[in-house]
């Protein structure tokens, strides 16, 4: 089981939340690294004046893949199975695989993308 983390997820470990903080630190301590892409980090990042220095730390023990031509490719078909718009969020879907969890803000959203995609993951509400 893997860790796929959405804007929501990386906020949540900005403002220190346990509960996330904890399930990353048991991910990263059983030699398993979480993993997001680089559109979602562009969500979150503000980076000015060192307020983001807890996010900066824990994106150091993160894989961010990037958004590229073939992720998008994909992205855009999923949206267009779905009916839906968000590229963020079929992206991150894509990234997953069966067995992985997705840590999101937004299980309704992810669901249906998760469903279309015909992947066995849980979506985790934060």
């Amino acid at each position: 089981m893997r860790l796929v983390l959405d804007a929501g997820a990386l906020i949540a470990v900005e403002r220190s939340d346990r509960s996330v903080t904890a399930v990353l630190k048991r991910q990263v301590t059983g030699g398993l690294v979480p993993l997001t892409h680089g559109g979602v980090v562009g969500q979150v990042w503000r980076g000015a004046g060192g307020r983001q220095a807890v996010l900066a730390s824990a994106l150091q023990f993160v894989e961010v893949r990037p958004l590229d031509l073939a992720l998008g490719r994909r992205a855009g078909l999923l949206l267009a199975q779905t009916r839906t718009s968000d590229v963020i969020d079929a992206a991150i879907v894509l990234l997953a695989t069966d067995g992985d969890w997705i840590l999101t803000s937004d299980p309704d959203d992810l669901r249906p993308l998760v469903h279309a995609a015909g992947l066995h993951v849980d979506v985790i509400s934060v």
